[in-house]
């Protein structure tokens, strides 16, 4: 009797992107399969606090993404949003294969209420 691999079935998972960041459309597979949704772009919201732009996220358990590590870290407190933080050194092709990845790994809530940093070094 042959078994075959059970696939888990993606989490469709929600994404802040902060106005720092790259508007969804030079991220055409993240956009494909998950929701994605820019601060300022889709939103409208220019020039809001890290504060604020986290709250949204919260409203709407969305995942924050980000350049800005330092200042977002200090904002989660809850276990309805969550940061990932993206080195600014790595290209939005980059950026967009290392997020896929994480998600692709990841379970619907395991993301949320902590900050999970993506850099340009690989693992060995």
């Amino acid at each position: 009797m042959s078994s075959k691999p059970r696939h888990r079935k993606l989490f469709r998972h929600k994404l802040l992107l902060d106005e720092g960041f790259p508007v969804r459309s030079y991220f055409p597979r993240l956009n494909a399969r998950y929701d994605l949704e820019h601060i300022k772009e889709d939103l409208h919201l220019s020039g809001i606090s890290d504060h604020n732009v986290y709250e949204i996220a919260t409203k709407e358990g969305r995942l924050v993404v980000t350049f800005n590590e330092k200042d977002f870290a200090e904002l989660i407190k809850n276990k309805v949003a969550g940061v990932i933080a993206v080195s600014a050194t790595l290209t939005n092709d980059q950026i967009e294969k290392k997020i896929l990845a994480l998600l692709s790994r990841s379970s619907a809530k395991e993301l949320f209420g902590k900050l999970t940093s993506i850099s340009g070094e690989t693992r060995s």
